[in-house]
């Protein structure tokens, strides 16, 4: 929108600002969402779909100078909420399909693949619109395609693969049949009740209501640690990416999509990373690595858009 349609950095900032507000705004509720319903598969599928219509109608009604800012902000605001449907839509169909045993080396099975399919298809948006600009609406036909491929591979995922009480986190491991038509289920789970006792490994278990786990203060100290680190590491990325854009036409487009490609490949690593030493050093140690990284790249990148 900088670069083709001279938008101010103001006007792409609110928009920023009103998409991350609304996915902060309906992440719980999706969640909830997710949580409760067997069509985990169906309503992830028409999320992908809702926020690829959005995609191709910012790009398609948007006016020059930002004429139109309203009804982008719009939107944002609503591609923000559908968006919202989309990472606990994934985390629980895995848990549904690995069981909580399962779920760490899944998850980062699951982001390396996210952050390298990323990188590709910014890759070659970047390489389309620095070739057709400055009439680059054609690099948004990428965003159809990479849809068309999700709907695909979700539409290869059976009913009867996802456990929902595992996807629930009921029980650790889930029943749903492996390649070969086997149970997955191989480890006895015992829930703990409020006083930390283990409950009889056959006992009824329940879900927790949104109020319980709102009570917990190791969970609430957690969400704040997390705000915290979102809005402080939320703001770098769009900042650079306007930094380069700005003032730099087709080669502004291809280092702005570099930003991006040089995050999501430093993302697979560190997906990898977390996969394969979570379970052995923890995940307190590799996460507060990940919190310290944001200033220190911080403080890197005042220095280098000094130089430039």
């Amino acid at each position: 929108l900088i670069v083709s349609k001279y938008y101010t950095e103001k006007q792409v900032g609110v928009m920023f600002f009103v998409f991350g507000i609304s996915q902060f705004l309906f992440q719980a509720p999706a969640g909830y969402i997710m949580d409760y319903t067997d069509k985990k598969v169906f309503c992830l599928g028409l999320a992908c779909l809702l926020t690829t219509a959005i995609t191709l109608l910012t790009a398609t009604t948007a006016q020059e100078f930002g004429a139109n800012i309203g009804f982008m902000v719009v939107l944002k605001f609503l591609q923000g909420g559908i968006t919202a449907m989309i990472p606990p839509g994934l985390n629980s169909i895995t848990q549904g399909i690995v069981g909580s045993v399962g779920m760490t080396k899944q998850v980062s099975e699951n982001e390396m693949r996210n952050h390298f399919g990323t990188a590709i298809i910014v890759l070659t948006g970047s390489l389309i619109a620095f070739g057709t600009y400055p009439n680059i609406g054609i690099l948004f036909v990428v965003s159809p395609i990479a849809c068309a491929g999700v709907i695909y591979f979700l539409s290869q995922i059976r009913p009867e693969d996802i456990d929902h009480d595992a996807a629930r986190g009921l029980k650790a491991t889930s029943d749903s049949p492996d390649a070969e038509g086997n149970s997955t289920e191989n480890t006895e789970y015992k829930l703990t009740g409020p006083d930390g006792v283990p409950a009889a490994a056959d006992a009824e278990s329940a879900a927790a209501t949104p109020m319980e786990i709102l009570k917990d203060p190791i969970l609430l100290v957690f969400i704040f640690i997390v705000f915290l680190f979102h809005t402080s590491n939320g703001t770098v990325l769009p900042l650079v990416m306007q930094t380069l854009a700005i003032g730099e036409g087709r080669v502004g487009i291809l280092m702005s999509g570099l930003c991006i490609i040089v995050a999501q490949v430093f993302m697979v690593g560190s997906a990898k990373v977390c996969g394969d030493y979570s379970g052995r050093y923890g995940r307190k140690t590799l996460f507060l690595i990940g919190l310290f990284s944001v200033p220190i790249r911080c403080l890197i990148l005042y220095f280098l858009t000094g130089i430039k």
